[in-house]
């Protein structure tokens, strides 16, 4: 079970949940960057890699018997907030897509690089499956 937690006469944010709560078994999954099952870069723009980074964190939630709507905590690292802020259309609509559900805690942190040079993006993720 999940529930997105706002406070009492706070906005509702866009795009993500202030907080979350829920229980069941946690899958705490590594940062995933935009390359292939064979750490193979397919492409360098933005949007994309940050794309296959959810298709990849997807892929180990499902190893854990996990679904998209499982998701509690998502934390993106990217190299450039302008490049990410400029992709913000096109991975929403992907989102939506392979996820559906922004009632996931996130945040989003601009670092100087990450350690895969070609790397655009880094998210980690949290899920927890209900019981």
């Amino acid at each position: 079970m999940k529930k997105a937690l706002l406070p009492a006469g706070w906005i509702k944010p866009r795009g993500y949940a202030n907080g979350v709560a829920a229980t069941g078994t946690q899958v705490f999954i590594a940062g995933q960057i935009g390359w292939d099952e064979q750490a193979h870069f397919q492409t360098t723009d933005f949007a994309q890699q940050a794309i296959q980074a959810l298709r990849n964190i997807l892929a180990v939630l499902h190893e854990a018997g996990g679904k998209p709507e499982h998701l509690v905590r998502l934390t993106w690292y990217v190299t450039d907030k302008r490049e990410y802020l400029a992709s913000l259309k096109d991975i929403g609509r992907a989102f939506r897509e392979l996820i559906g559900d922004y009632d996931i805690a996130m945040s989003a942190v601009q670092v100087v690089a990450l350690i895969e040079d070609e790397a655009k993006v880094e998210i980690e993720a949290t899920a927890v499956i209900p019981q």
